[in-house]
Order: C-alpha cells, then structure tokens, then sequence
C-alpha cells in the first residue's frame, strides 16, 4: 500500500487550539461499520450507545511535563523533549532542539542552581542526558517542565507553561506517569460522564501504555508496510484482564488502548496480564483479536493513527467520515471532536 493513498486535505482552522470548554461538550461523531452511517451527535451522549454488556478500556497513563527550554553555555537557547528514563538517577533519553552544535559534555542551564549534561548520542535525534537539580527531579520537572504539546498546537516559542494546558491535556484518571503525549481519546471524559456510565452498569477497565513521541511521527516511508513504530511500554493487571476476558464487547478509548490489547492478545483474543513493550503497528488488512468498538478522536493525514483507524472501520468509510466532519466543521486533533466507531 502506497502512503499517499491516506492523505487528505483539512483546513489548518480546524486544528483545535485550545480545549472544548467543557471536556464532555466537545462533538462525537457516530459510524456504523454494519450501516455504513454516521451521525453528529455530542460526547455526553455516548452513555446512550453503551450497555451492561460493554467494557470500556481507557489508559490510566500520566502525561508528565517532559519538554523543558534551557541555555547553553553560549547562551543559545535549547529544548529538549524527554522520552524514557535510563536505569541511572536523573538520566533520560531526549529529544534535542536545535542538535546541530551539540557535543557530548554540553551543560544546560535552567537557572543558576539546576543543569543538565549530554553523555551520549543514541542517534541523529536522540540523546542521552543527566539532570543536575537543584532539588528532586520531580520537583525540577514541576518547575521548569511543560506540557508537551503536540507541535501543531501553537503556544509561541519560549512561552512559560500553560496552566491550561497542564490541566486539560491530561485525563482525569490519570496515574501512572510517563507519557510525552496524552491520550487524547481520553480528554472528553468528565466525572459526570464517568458516574453515568456506572449508573448503568457500564464497567471499565484500565490499561497502561506510555505514549512516546513517536504518535507525532508521520509516516515517511512512501510504502506503508515499510514503516518502522517506535517501541511503547504497557501493563495490564490481573483484575483488568480478567474483566477484559469475560466482557461482551471490549470499547477501547483511544489507539493506545487498542494496541496494547491487541499486542496483549493470544490469536483467539485472550489478554494476557503482564507488562511488556510493543512497536505493532496496525494498518488495513489487520485482523483484530481483542477490539470490538472504538472511541478515538480525528487524526493527522497519513499518520500511523489514521491507518490504524481505517485498519477498523475500513479506508472508505473513514474517508467519507472525515469528510463529512470537514464540512460539519468538526474540531480535529488532540483538543478536538471525537468519533465512536460501532
């Protein structure tokens, strides 16, 4: 399959910039694979679409304020983004911004008490760097860590962090920290909307998978088979595969969800408990083992997370889906509207 063959064409104002006022009033779009349908409806309405025979599968994953802005010693201005923790105290693997001028030994600054330096080089785009705080390291990331918005989420460079954006770009049953990105399928969920669905017997089970910076990634290669994922960890618990197991209809929030059950799953569908790492990437032609119903929100043309969602509901429909949001003005990615899939 040719990449370019899951493009499509969104005007850049429907790229939400900000969060629906509310979490639960953002929009939903309803797509019936067996009717071929799809209908506008709003997010508080999704109690109406489930049962006392659905699990819903959220990810409990934490976003932490992983992109950080510092100095060098000649006064030039770096960012990094950090992706995983290394075994050794305060030393991640990161992203750095600008790279070129970057040498092992390199000090960054973030005030006159708290600095990093680069140990080594793990690729073109990849470093490894230890932490020098001040205090703790977690206090150091409450202090001088952002969110790490996506990059077609404008905040202007150099900006102090968001308040806003700390808050809403995480779920409100997030726990377990170390995503760089959230789940965003999750964002529309409010308390309210949670005690409905447990008012009427709709279970949940939670999952973990920490989002790496390869959800930002499009896809490069110009044949789909031939890109590479990056590597993501998750868990599932005991108790959660359990009731994964002896659910109805398995309704995964989000692609972080669905690919951690699927990479869980034995051929027949059985999750297994555990923790493990996954770089499955699913495309059309996938057969899938353990997802029946999908909660997700509008994705990036040509984006491992586009493919993954026609992999679903098939290539057609989606296309004329997404079409039909463009034109109903629908709001798209991480701080937009959302589409359940039936």
């Amino acid at each position: 399959m040719r990449t370019e063959d899951f493009y499509y064409n969104l005007p850049e104002e429907l790229i939400a910039q900000k969060p629906c006022e509310q979490r639960d009033h953002s929009r939903m779009m309803v797509v019936n694979r067996d009717r071929g349908s799809f209908e506008c409806r709003h997010f508080y309405e999704l109690p109406e679409f489930l049962g006392s025979d659905d699990l819903l599968v959220i990810n409990n994953s934490k976003v932490i304020p992983a992109k950080l802005s510092g100095e060098k010693t000649t006064g030039a201005t770096i960012e990094l983004l950090l992706l995983q923790e290394k075994d050794a105290p305060a030393t991640w693997e990161v992203l750095l911004r600008p790279a070129k001028r970057v040498r092992v030994g390199t000090r960054i600054a973030f005030d006159g008490r708290s600095w990093a330096e680069i140990l080594g080089r793990v690729s073109d785009k990849k470093w490894i760097v230890r932490f020098h705080p001040e205090a703790g390291f977690d206090t150091f990331l409450e202090a001088f860590g952002s969110a790490p918005l996506p990059p077609y989420i404008k905040r202007g460079k150099g900006k102090a962090q968001n308040p806003v954006d700390l808050q809403r770009y995480q779920t409100i049953y997030a726990k377990n920290p170390g995503s760089v990105a959230a789940p965003t399928a999750g964002l529309h969920f409010s308390e309210e909307i949670l005690e409905a669905l447990k008012g009427q017997k709709t279970d949940i089970a939670e999952v973990t998978l920490h989002v790496g910076y390869g959800t930002f990634l499009p896809v490069e290669a110009e044949i789909v088979e031939d890109h590479k994922m990056e590597s993501e960890s998750f868990e599932i618990g005991e108790a959660a595969a359990e009731k994964i197991n002896s659910a109805g209809r398995i309704v995964a929030v989000g692609t972080t969800s669905i690919r951690t059950l699927e990479a869980a799953s034995d051929p027949d569908g059985r999750v297994r408990p555990g923790r493990g790492e996954t770089s499955l990437f699913i495309y059309p032609g996938y057969r899938f083992k353990a997802v029946d119903r999908v909660l997700t929100n509008f994705h990036l043309p040509a984006s491992s997370l586009f493919l993954l969602i026609c992999a679903f509901a098939g290539s057609d429909l989606i296309r004329r889906a997404y079409e039909a949001a463009i034109e109903e003005r629908f709001r798209f990615y991480s701080y937009g509207d959302c589409m359940l899939i039936l």
